[in-house]
């Protein structure tokens, strides 16, 4: 009997193989390893990531700024920051804003329905990145490094808790077409058992959405002993010649399909859901997906990271007005319902959701109708796992396009997003190439202020 099959028979009684996971690695940590483990009893056991690739426009959405009426058109020296394409004068939202909730949060009419749970919500208005182009700034949110090599936050997370569930995979990730985020899903220098599993939202049953996930020729039993004659090869392959990060993650992989293909079926047909439910979210991917995640969670998926678009669909550099009356109804419904859902079922306290994109955007002008990339100040929201509801935190300045009050940086967002779920940002490292590696590498502060 190996270590993992001794400590999960020990935790057995207590019905958790997410114990026996996070266990295991603390007796890596004892025998010489690098990982401290948690330290202190997080909020939440989950993270919901809903991610707005190409950059969703604040001063159109969540940062009111009256001052672009007075001054449309014009060009103070305050808002002469470099963009990354040219852009003119300053352009005032055409959308409606008006306070909703007991906090009063302010809100365009493009988001009725976020009106709706606001006061569930913690609206950062002073968030700032460090790059203005795609790629990179996409790079960064997503594993702390403009780097395209390093592990993504979801494998940081799963690689720190492991799973509650091992018939799923403990970093899901959903998107149309289920091709969204590429390397983004990567565990970098992390064994290879902790990068994301890409999953299409785009359909709704479950043996469309995951190839071959039935067996056609062989059954339950049949399998198995298939798998274990694969896996002795490959273990006699590993004694002979070392141990390799490559195959050891394929072992664990070929195990993790195996025992998913039992589950899967059921966990991830969300016809299955009442159609008041399925109603409440929306028949679009994006609603498929927030649903899709709810059911996840619900099931033990550590961190699911749901994209809106596989694109980059909020890049609006010109018709931003056309663009976000048409894209922002499903976003907004979705997103509302899915934080509803969780309250009801008790989750919410449970799971940290975490809305943005890679950046925001500018409240000058690009080719009239648009808005340039913003880096320097934009909006993200976060509910639930023990975040402040009804909070709008931070400011960015008089026309909103740099975060001057309360600034968060990415950085800070993920050692929040870690303290939350019960890690010492400075404390979950790897080491790699000869010095410790960690998500927030030397920077990050928790942003204690928004938290209960």
């Amino acid at each position: 009997m190996n270590r993992r099959q001794l400590i999960q028979q020990m935790c057995g009684g207590l019905g958790s193989v997410g114990l026996a996971a996070m266990l295991e690695q603390h007796a890596q940590a004892a025998v010489g390893g690098h990982y401290t483990g948690p330290l202190m009893p997080g909020k939440a056991k989950k993270v919901i990531f809903l991610f707005l690739a190409g950059g969703p426009s604040q001063v159109d959405m969540f940062d009111n700024k009256p001052l672009l009426f007075k001054f449309q058109g014009q060009r103070p020296g305050t808002v002469d920051l470099r963009t990354e394409r040219q852009t003119g004068g300053l352009l005032p939202s055409p959308f409606k804003f008006q306070k909703y909730g007991k906090s009063g949060i302010e809100l365009s009419e493009l988001l009725p329905q976020m009106g709706t749970i606001i006061d569930d919500v913690c609206v950062i208005k002073s968030m700032y990145t460090f790059n203005p182009t795609h790629t990179p700034a996409r790079s960064l949110i997503h594993s702390g490094s403009i780097l395209a090599t390093r592990p993504s936050l979801g494998a940081w997370i799963s690689y720190g808790l492991g799973t509650e569930n091992e018939n799923l995979p403990a970093f899901v990730a959903l998107s149309p077409g289920g091709n969204g985020g590429g390397s983004l899903l990567r565990s970098g220098f992390l064994p290879a058992e902790y990068q994301g599993t890409p999953f299409s939202d785009s359909e709704v049953e479950p043996e469309k959405m995951i190839a071959n996930l039935r067996n056609k020729w062989l059954d339950k039993e049949a399998q198995r002993h298939q798998l274990d004659a694969i896996q002795a090869l490959n273990k006699e392959f590993s004694a002979g010649f070392g141990a390799d990060d490559f195959l050891e993650g394929r072992i664990q992989s070929m195990e993790a399909a195996y025992r998913m293909q039992f589950e899967a079926m059921d966990v991830f047909d969300i016809r299955k859901e009442s159609d008041a439910i399925r109603a409440e979210y929306g028949a679009t991917p994006f609603g498929n997906g927030c649903l899709l995640a709810r059911r996840l969670v619900e099931k033990g998926v550590r961190y699911v990271h749901v994209y809106h678009n596989a694109g980059q669909d909020w890049d609006d550099h010109k018709d931003i007005e056309k663009n976000l009356r048409g894209r922002c109804p499903d976003m907004d419904k979705a997103a509302a319902a899915l934080i509803r859902d969780l309250k009801r079922r008790g989750l919410l306290d449970e799971t940290l959701v975490v809305w943005g994109g890679e950046f925001g955007r500018t409240p000058v002008s690009e080719s009239g109708t648009g808005r340039d990339h913003n880096p320097y100040g934009f909006t993200m929201w976060m509910a639930g796992g023990g975040v402040k509801g009804g909070l709008a935190y931070g400011n960015t300045d008089e026309f909103g396009f740099k975060a001057v009050e309360n600034r968060v940086s990415i950085h800070d967002l993920h050692a929040t997003i870690l303290h939350q779920i019960g890690i010492d940002h400075t404390k979950l490292t790897y080491r790699y190439a000869g010095r410790d590696f960690r998500l927030t590498d030397v920077f990050g502060e928790v942003v204690k202020d928004i938290l209960i």
